[in-house]
């Protein structure tokens, strides 16, 4: 607009002294700058585009294609276009990336009338994750520079990447039991399917605990004795909060506790015992909800903010999986897993005094913590008094820093264990299923 108010300026000044010259130019540069205009905006309405994405969830290591189809629909060619295809910048950070992207995200090209231009372009996953595809930012002008016009094109689509799991070793499928037996020592109710055998009656016994063959014999009541039953299955407590991990060791000892929470709800699976998920992490797809998607876009580097996540959430609200059995169970946590991020939302002792009434007493409560302070060793502590089992995983690389860590925890009657690196996992399912 503002060539439009410094050409009219010169051609009135012109006009009054009656500078021919200079206000025919004027007169030509005006021409030249509505037609310009005029084509820049018809360009722009006259281009559609299309994407598809070969899959909508993948594993780490797989390779997602993703294809573009752009079309002038008008008469008119394009002298240029612009093509970006917007990634979130966090996924395209680290060595290596979350996504590692080969092809043509971003291309200049020229489209004559009715013509179509395709664009392919490949992302290998190399990191769990809920990562936005989209959208298509379109950006052309006039041949002299005069005026620019952008436009979003496509929705964006969504590529969810599950965590990393790893195997337990020596696990036979088939019986669905470790190798060897199964010793569980954290009893807590009686297994009225296990009869261990008979007692005289005693009152208060009900009458559905009467052994009535027992009773004929010695004609005398006598009362069955059960099995007790034991601790089965687990709560991950998964410690998400930005405070309580280091940037210096980020994202390492995240993905860690990803993965390792990953293995040890893959474990309780394949034993058939439930599972559940509480964490103060936030979901990817709860964020993407809240932030929405601004269609409006003005300018290049507005498109790219709206892609960007921002670093701080004002949601306070904790993920939980309830804790249930079955393949369906599994996939809703590591589903839970691959998009979860860490926030400043709840810390852990307000997640725990959130979530601790939906927590089964019947399954242990596996902490995954990147360090222990002295109120989260007085929060677990807390869950332990009130007859929970405990177990805490610090997620540590150094002994010396496991030996301090586990201290607090240790004089609350808090079982610990070490996850140094992707090797020690194993091991701790193990220890967890064999508990």
């Amino acid at each position: 607009m503002k060539w439009f108010v410094g050409a009219g300026l010169i051609l009135l000044f012109a006009l009054i002294f009656q500078l021919e010259l200079l206000a025919y130019a004027m007169y030509a540069l005006l021409a030249v700058m509505v037609v310009s205009r005029w084509l820049t905006h018809s360009w722009i309405q006259n281009l559609q585009a299309t994407r598809t994405c070969d899959q909508s969830d993948a594993e780490i290591g797989d390779t997602v294609t993703v294809s573009l189809q752009v079309k002038n629909q008008g008469a008119l060619p394009v002298a240029w276009v612009l093509l970006e295809d917007l990634l979130p910048q966090r996924a395209l950070l680290g060595n290596p990336p979350g996504l590692a992207v080969s092809g043509e995200r971003l291309r200049l090209a020229m489209l004559g009338g009715g013509a179509t231009r395709l664009l392919y372009y490949r992302l290998t996953c190399n990191r769990r994750g809920y990562y936005q595809i989209g959208p298509l930012v379109l950006e052309t002008g006039d041949l002299f520079g005069l005026h620019r016009r952008w436009q979003v094109e496509t929705k964006p689509q969504y590529l969810l990447v599950y965590p990393k799991v790893i195997a337990m070793e020596g696990f036979d499928l088939a019986s669905k039991r470790p190798i060897g037996e199964v010793q569980m020592t954290y009893r807590l109710f009686e297994d009225p399917t296990r009869i261990a055998g008979v007692r005289e009656y005693q009152p208060g016994d009900p009458l559905n605990r009467v052994n009535w063959n027992a009773t004929a014999r010695t004609g005398m009541l006598h009362s069955k004795v059960y099995e007790p039953s034991t601790v089965a299955g687990v709560t991950l407590l998964v410690e998400f909060h930005r405070q309580a991990h280091s940037a210096a060791h980020e994202p390492v000892r995240s993905e860690l506790a990803i993965t390792a929470a990953a293995s040890i709800a893959n474990a309780m699976y394949e034993m058939n015992q439930q599972i559940g998920l509480v964490t103060n992490g936030r979901d990817a797809a709860d964020r993407i909800r809240e932030e929405g998607h601004d269609a409006e876009i003005r300018s290049r580097k507005s498109a790219h903010t709206t892609s960007t996540m921002r670093d701080t959430s004002d949601r306070l609200q904790p993920v939980v999986v309830a804790a249930q059995r079955g393949p369906e169970q599994l996939n809703r946590i590591l589903e839970s897993l691959a998009r979860l991020e860490l926030t400043d939302g709840l810390n852990l002792g307000q997640l725990v005094a959130e979530t601790t009434s939906r927590m089964p007493r019947d399954a242990t409560i596996v902490a995954i913590l990147p360090k222990v302070t002295m109120g989260t060793a007085v929060t677990l502590g807390a869950l332990k008094k009130r007859g929970f089992a405990v177990t805490a995983i610090l997620n540590v690389y150094e002994m010396q820093e496991f030996a301090e860590a586990s201290g607090p925890l240790l004089a609350e009657g808090i079982d610990t264990l070490h996850l140094r690196d992707e090797a020690a996992i194993v091991q701790l399912c193990r220890k967890l299923v064999l508990r």
